[in-house]
């Protein structure tokens, strides 16, 4: 069976208010259109077809790139626009076509699994994913009799009980609401989508489909969602919140069984991409973001905040701020100190409180445990940095750099005056004001430093 995939993304969104187009707002660090495209992906649809306005399509472009074929809706006429749109991309190319919403990222893989299992078993001409939701909700309602739907009610359009036989069947019916994910046997939805009217609001509704089939006595169905929460679209930036929620929950979940232990697991906050090693601890009140990867064993926590790093085994982040940084294997790092982008940490080094890092790299073993600034520098292997050394990086027009040689040793409150190399195995004594180079296996001291002796 050939299957395309079709993600609804033109919606204009004005509940959000906000400049930012609808499907691009994030959930757990990542745009929400990207959800439904990698879904779709996943259930083997190919080509997967992004159905964008005029107004937002350069925004999503730039998000997806070339992973996705775009269908433009010249207008807002709806949902039913909107697949209409798709025709010159799809009609006649593909046997099925599964369709989503840009908006539904929670949709799991299990229930397009089950969705699609069952409308190919049925030979169904469209089968759609349901939820049992209580309480008031935007979401529309599906009606089932016989094992078949027979209609689908936008919620716009409910102003009161439809015609039915009694209020136990009125509140039995209303209690299923429609996900937004559809299969269609793709020729007939071709024809389908034709026959579509406007509604009252004066949109094309996909939903519609559902009515056109039943009065057609055409074989349509439902499959309920394996978590009920999957309906739960976004609208509106306390929906989002809500959905950010749910996500974030399950992200949880997935690494606590994957062998990751959170001692508070409600404080702890998980991207979506995010990869966590096994036997790791994530104490309370840390956040990993972006495409932050941990290795297995380690400590993150607590009050730690890591975003697009990468951390290696047997390594401990307590109460520090990472950003764009590498930690290799065996390293530690904290309290109270911030890797910058661009900050490499190579095995076996320390680094402890009140410290900063940004565009450096300091080798194996090197030590650096407390109040200080390393910026633009290279720092050799067994190097020790002594407290309140700071390079001086910047001189009000350019970045310079700094060296330090291997199993060099710099003096509490040294300042390096960059561009300077301080020569393996040399020492600088406190307070000591570097501004030239000090060659390898010397003693420098005073201000400016001054070289005192040979130490070889």
């Amino acid at each position: 069976m050939s299957l395309a995939g079709v993600v609804m993304a033109a919606g204009e969104g004005r509940r959000m208010r906000s400049r930012i187009p609808k499907p691009l707002h994030r959930v757990c660090g990542k745009e929400m259109v990207r959800y439904p495209v990698a879904l779709l992906k996943e259930a083997g649809a190919n080509p997967v077809v992004v159905v964008v306005s005029p107004e937002n399509e350069a925004a999503i472009r730039a998000v997806l790139g070339d992973s996705v074929e775009y269908a433009v809706q010249p207008q807002r006429n709806g949902t039913g626009g909107a697949l209409a749109c798709c025709a010159p991309l799809l009609q006649g190319q593909t046997e099925q076509v599964l369709v989503i919403g840009g908006d539904t990222p929670l949709v799991s893989a299990e229930s397009v699994a089950l969705l699609l299992e069952k409308h190919t078993a049925q030979a169904a001409q469209m089968t759609l994913l349901t939820a049992t939701l209580e309480g008031k909700t935007d979401l529309g309602r599906v009606f089932v009799e016989g094992g078949r739907v027979i209609s689908i009610v936008e919620a716009i359009n409910v102003a009161g009980p439809p015609d039915v036989a009694s209020f136990d069947k009125l509140r039995t019916a209303w209690r299923e609401v429609n996900a937004g994910v559809y299969c269609f046997e793709a020729d007939w939805m071709w024809r389908a989508v034709q026959k579509v009217r406007p509604s009252p609001s004066g949109e094309l509704y996909l939903t519609a489909l559902a009515d056109i089939g039943a009065e057609g006595g055409d074989a349509i169905f439902a499959v309920g969602a394996t978590d009920p929460l999957e309906a739960m679209g976004v609208n509106d930036r306390m929906q989002l919140s809500m959905v950010e929620e749910t996500m974030r929950r399950r992200i949880r979940e997935r690494w606590m069984l994957a062998g990751v232990t959170m001692t508070d697991p409600a404080s702890v906050y998980i991207d979506a991409e995010v990869t966590i090693g096994m036997d790791t601890v994530i104490l309370p009140n840390t956040m990993l973001l972006g495409q932050t990867s941990i290795g297995e064993n380690c400590e993150i926590g607590p009050n730690s905040v890591i975003r697009d790093t990468v951390v290696g085994s047997e390594c401990r982040v307590t109460s520090s701020v990472l950003e764009e940084a590498v930690m290799e294997g065996c390293t530690d790092i904290g309290p109270f100190s911030h890797l910058r982008t661009g900050a490499y940490l190579e095995s076996g080094v320390h680094i402890g409180n009140y410290v900063e890092v940004k565009e450096s790299r300091l080798k194996a073993g090197a030590v650096m445990g407390h109040f200080g600034y390393v910026g633009d520098a290279t720092i050799g292997a067994r190097v020790n940095v002594g407290a309140g050394m700071i390079t001086c990086n910047y001189d009000g027009k350019e970045k310079h750099r700094t060296v330090v040689g291997d199993g060099a040793f710099i003096g509490c409150d040294t300042m390096l005056v960059a561009p300077v190399t301080v020569g393996e195995g040399s020492i600088t004594g406190a307070g000591s004001v570097v501004t030239k180079d000090i060659p390898p296996s010397r003693l420098a001291v005073g201000v400016p430093a001054t070289i005192k002796r040979n130490l070889e």
